[in-house]
Formats: C-alpha cells, structure tokens, sequence
C-alpha cells in the first residue's frame, strides 16, 4: 500500500513532444514527501507511445478549415487531434492498485485543465475514500474554477513542496487546513478558503527530485536517458506574455551552483542520462553565476558526451562571446534564444527591451563557436500586425537561425491575459487558451495566424535546402493536380516552386494529390515578395 500517488495525467491535442512532458515538478513534490516519511509513487500517464486519433471537439470546430485535410507535405501543420497516453479508466484502475489515501493530480497548463479535473474525477470513481488535490500554474491561477468540480477535494497554488507534506500530514492526522500556505480548500459551510500562493524559500534545501520514480525507460534518446533539470525558479523580466515573471508572485531564485553540479551527477552517473534539458526561464540571466556553473560542468562533464540545451528559450542580451564559447564547451550544441519580435513597437507592447543586436550578436557567436540557432518569434497577439510578423519571418530569413513562429495564447496570470479579457477577445473556454488552436482574432486574424505558421514551415524547408547546398527552385506554375509522394524533398520542391510563382501554398494528400490550403492571400503574398529580396541563409552551423 502506498500513502500517496502523483498523477501526470494525459493530453489531448494536435501534437505532444515527449521530452517536454518529463514530470519534474511531481518528482520533486515526492521528494519533499518522502523526507517527511510518507511512501509515494508516480504514475505517468504520458510514458507510453499510445495514442489515438479523436474528433476534433466541438468548440475547436473551425479549425476543420485549416486542419481538417491530410497533409503529409513538408508545409503541413497539424492533421490529427489524438489522445496521448492512456486512458482514464486505466489510470483509475491504477490509483485503486495503490491504495493511496491521498492523489495529487498536475495541472500545469490552462488548455489541459479539463483532461486534469476528468482525471481527478474518475480517480475517485474508483478510490472514493481517496482525497484528491490538483496543482500547477492551473490551480494557481485559477482556484476558484478548480475548486468548482466536486471530485476535487483540495488544490495547491505555487510549489508543492512546501504545502504537499502539510496537507499530508494534516489529512492522515485529520488536523486543520487553516494554515497550511498555498492551501485551497472548502471550509464546513462549503465556502472556500483560498491560501496565498507559497514559494520554496531556499531551492538548496531542497531534496534532489525523486527520479527513480519515473519511468525513465520511455524518456530515452538513443541509448541513453533524457532528462530536465531546473538550475532556477521565476523570471526577473517582465514579459506581457508571461504568468511567471516579475508581474507574478513568482520570485527569480537561483540555486547554488554546487546544488546543480550534485543533480547533475545524479541524472549523468546514475540516470545514465546524456540529454539535458534546463527547463529555467531565464538559465543565463546572471552571468557571472552561469559562467561558474558552464565551467564546473565543463569540468566534471567534459568527456562523458552530454547534450545540454535550454528550450525554454535564452535571452539574448544575457550572452556574449565567453559564456557561449563555454556552452560549446560544456555540452550545448544549439543556442534557443527568445527573441519575440523584431518590431521595436512590438517589443515594447510585450514589454520586453530592445534585444535585437544582442540576438545578432548572440548568432554571431553561435556560427563563430559551432552552434546551431533558433530564433522564436510571436505571431497574432493583440494589436500585433500581420506585416509585422511577415517581417519578422523575412528576418529571420537572413539570419544562420532556424524560424520557431510561435503562435501567442492567453495565459492566465499574465498581463496579457487581462487584456484579452478587458477587449472581450478571450476564448469561450480554457480548452482553446493553446497556441494549436489559434486562439485570438484580433488586428491579426486566425487566418492570418495560421498562414504566418505555414510561412515559417515554408521558410525552414527553404533553409534546409540551403543546408543541402540545393537550389531554391525558380517559381513557375504548378499544373499537376498528382504527384509522386515517395520522395518528400521532391515533394516540397515541387510546392515550393508553385508557391513562389502564385503565393498559394499547397497541400498533399496520401495518394498523391494536390489541394490548395485556406490561407490569407495577402499575407503570404508580403512574403513572397519579401523572400524575393532577402538574403536568404540556411541553419546549420557553417552553411551559406
């Protein structure tokens, strides 16, 4: 019998990236819970290949129109909505196995919160003697609409490091609620009482997460395991877009670098991990902290052939010359860097500085050192213009930097959260606040938005013949409606070249036929002008 269960419940969606999906956080909650004695187990819901194709949901119905058709071309976006991972039978079924008096349920991003809740309802289904509590950003955010579904008997805003082991203890001991920080909860007469949000006061204390309780097997890359380590909590800046930086009860702690060098050897020698991801907000912000810890990794590390990489995102102006070389040096061999936009006016609505030498500059270093480079933009937020992002795609069209169009979304507890709901141009539900479902219309329309993520598919492609040293193809029409699928460069080629005579991009069906996309004819067109004049370069460290 174990005491308590932590639950990374499935997704539903357009696509899932497996190592994005690693449970840090609940490997950690289980430390903290097992230093206080209680015996805990985790059931990853996302560690499995299954998955199984759905209907679009309703309220995702006018993405038929821009989804709803097979396409297996290199421009394609998304064809299928799925089911990744198993199913909530199963994990009820599983929870029951344990006989867990206590299951905590994460609830991390505001579109999956439904499949969370669906979750904690048939967990107790099947254990209803259980006590439930669901927590993450969701949770955080939003406690009231958590707590609005009966099958949840508690929820925790914040780290659950600190209130976890608290409500443990008080739900074993049948103790008061009253005090526990963080702690939502429904009080005698059905009233809830909602605790302030609590932070891990000094992230060194910390337990290192309790990993053997992963099924790590399913995270591999190759032949070795993957892994995600955070080195710091919150973010300093304070980025419109964002729920957990400066504007956000969220305070930027940084941990000892001795603190992250011991996990690290954790996750290398005996996770037998050589791909790490550092899930930070902000890895480099602190230079001469970071510095210390790229040259301790550099010499604990530097011949066991690690992979590091920080795909949250860098900013730009936090790098030069020397903290790059040693990321080269220490095991990074691609620089992810934030950039938002190049529009100066864009950049100050999302209230982020003028980086756009330092993101030069940081390009420059990463060709100098060997490092490839991608360059991720938004695209559609509210009052952004669409020719402002077709510039930004022309952009980065010229730089050795492959294009990441990232698709802006509501996050609750952000400032633009707000916005959106102080111009009435929310989603009708928390299921559409994700960049796949194109979310906002506003002085970007969802058209517009869908045609600058295929510009920037129809981009890399362009990048990746470059990186081939093959030609970009001179536009002239493309009259066939069939064509051969077994090569799929040819395939793009082909397309390519129509697209560039008419600014139509193209589709592919499995047996060969062509279909036009619905797409803004406008847009595409700025950029096929644009893409006229651009100096176009490819991605790849030392191609043209």
């Amino acid at each position: 019998m174990t005491d308590i269960l932590l639950v990374q419940p499935p997704v539903r969606d357009f696509y899932l990236t497996a190592k994005r999906t690693i449970p840090y956080g609940l490997a950690c909650i289980a430390s903290s819970l097992q230093n206080a004695g209680f015996s805990v187990e985790i059931f990853d819901a996302l560690a499995t290949s299954k998955s199984r194709k759905l209907q679009i949901p309703e309220e995702m119905a006018y993405l038929y129109e821009y989804y709803g058709k097979e396409d297996i071309s290199p421009f394609a976006l998304f064809n299928n909505f799925k089911h990744f991972g198993y199913g909530f039978e199963r994990i009820g079924k599983e929870a029951a196995k344990t006989g867990a008096w206590l299951i905590g349920i994460s609830s991390l991003f505001t579109p999956y919160a439904g499949y969370a809740l669906h979750t904690a309802e048939v967990v107790k289904a099947f254990s209803p003697s259980c006590k439930t509590v669901l927590g993450g950003h969701h949770p955080t955010a939003l406690p009231e609409r958590i707590m609005e579904n009966g099958a949840v008997d508690y929820a925790i805003r914040g780290e659950g490091e600190v209130s976890m082991p608290l409500l443990a203890r008080a739900v074993k001991g049948d103790k008061s609620l009253d005090l526990i920080p963080g702690l939502v909860f429904r009080k005698k007469d059905g009233s809830i009482k909602i605790n302030e949000p609590t932070l891990v006061d000094n992230l060194d204390n910390q337990p290192f997460p309790a990993t053997s309780l992963l099924k790590q097997g399913f995270y591999r890359r190759g032949k070795a395991a993957s892994a995600v380590i955070s080195a710091s909590r919150g973010c300093p800046m304070k980025c419109s877009y964002c729920s957990v930086g400066a504007s956000s009860f969220m305070k930027y702690r940084r941990r000892g670098v001795e603190s992250v060098l011991g996990e690290l050897e954790k996750i290398v020698y005996e996770n037998i991990a050589a791909f790490i991801d550092f899930e930070d907000e902000n890895l480099a912000m602190d230079r001469k902290w970071f510095i210390t810890l790229l040259n301790g990794i550099k010499t604990r590390f530097g011949k066991s052939g690690i992979e590091l990489r920080a795909m949250n995102g860098l900013f730009p102006s936090s790098l030069d010359e020397e903290t790059v070389s040693l990321m080269k040096e220490a095991g990074f061999k691609t620089l992810n860097l934030s950039l938002g936009s190049f529009s100066s006016e864009q950049l100050g609505r999302f209230g982020r500085p003028d980086i756009r030498d330092d993101f030069d500059k940081a390009l420059l270093f990463a060709e100098k050192y060997g490092l490839n480079a991608v360059g991720y933009i938004i695209a559609g937020a509210p009052f952004q213009s669409p020719e402002d992002s077709v510039s930004d795609i022309l952009c980065l069209a010229e730089r050795r930097v492959l294009a990441g169009v990232s698709i802006f979304y509501p996050s609750p507890g952000s400032p633009d959260y707000g916005l959106c709901d102080k111009l009435g141009i929310l989603p009708e539900t928390f299921s559409l606040m994700r960049s796949s479902a194109i979310p906002v219309s506003h002085t970007t329309s969802r058209k517009q938005s869908v045609t600058l993520l295929r510009l920037g598919r129809i981009l890399n492609f362009m990048k990746s013949l470059k990186d081939s040293s093959v030609e970009i193809p001179e536009p002239s029409p493309l009259t066939k409606k069939v064509i051969n699928t077994s090569n799929r460069t040819e395939v793009g080629i082909n397309l390519l070249r129509g697209f560039l005579h008419d600014g139509k991009i193209r589709g592919l069906e499995r047996s060969g036929a062509v279909y036009e996309h619905s797409i803004c004819n406008k847009t595409a067109g700025l950029f096929v002008e644009g893409i006229k004049q651009a100096g176009l370069r490819g991605c790849i460290s030392g191609s043209p």
